[in-house]
């Protein structure tokens, strides 16, 4: 579950970090960090 858990997040930080590339803020790139590591954790451990 946390390996499924983990790539669905990793995944939706991709899609958000296409929409960074359309609009510029800060909330959205820490939303996008924060989407990446925890979905690299969660799919890696």
């Amino acid at each position: 579950m946390k390996r499924m858990l983990g790539f669905i997040l990793f995944w939706m930080a991709i899609g958000m970090s296409i929409m960074f590339f359309m609009s510029n803020s800060f909330l959205e790139l820490l939303i996008i960090l924060t989407c990446l590591i925890l979905g690299y954790n969660l799919f890696c451990s």
